[in-house]
């Protein structure tokens, strides 16, 4: 099986201050046997979050320190990296033209089409996705 988390899970995962760490860390730990993954949007939008004063208070990182962040999970024999597979672009757009708003629907939308054409289970922390009617997210797992 392969997970891809959404990037609020990958901030959760990294940060043992984010507010659900243990639950992330809980979930982490309980997946054997399989492949954990990034694809673009979360490597961008972990480095982004790393990053950023507003998000990270006291512990926001240089961009060197956040590749080296980024490089150490790399390392980690369960993760991988998903290029954009054949196909995404046609099911993003049929996801896109359904949006009915919402601040992050595009990026869901995306996230949930790479998910589909990849066999992958998007892992996320809240219902978002599995409430937006337009969406509907068969490859959702709600940590």
């Amino acid at each position: 099986m392969i997970c891809l988390p959404d990037v609020n899970l990958w901030i959760g995962l990294t940060s043992n201050r984010h507010i659900h760490h243990a639950r992330a860390k809980a979930w982490l730990e309980g997946m054997e046997d399989t492949r954990i993954a990034f694809c673009r949007i979360t490597e961008l939008g972990l480095l982004r979050l790393l990053t950023n004063q507003h998000v990270m208070g006291e512990d926001v990182l240089a961009p060197p320190q956040a590749w080296l962040i980024y490089d150490a999970w790399r390392m980690d024999p369960r993760v991988d990296f998903l290029a954009e597979p054949p196909g995404l672009s046609e099911r993003w757009r049929e996801l896109g033209e359904r949006i009915a708003g919402g601040a992050n629907a595009w990026t869901d939308a995306y996230m949930a089409a790479f998910a589909a054409v990849s066999n992958a289970t998007l892992v996320i922390f809240d219902r978002r996705l599995n409430t937006r009617v337009w969406l509907r997210c068969s490859t959702c797992y709600k940590v």
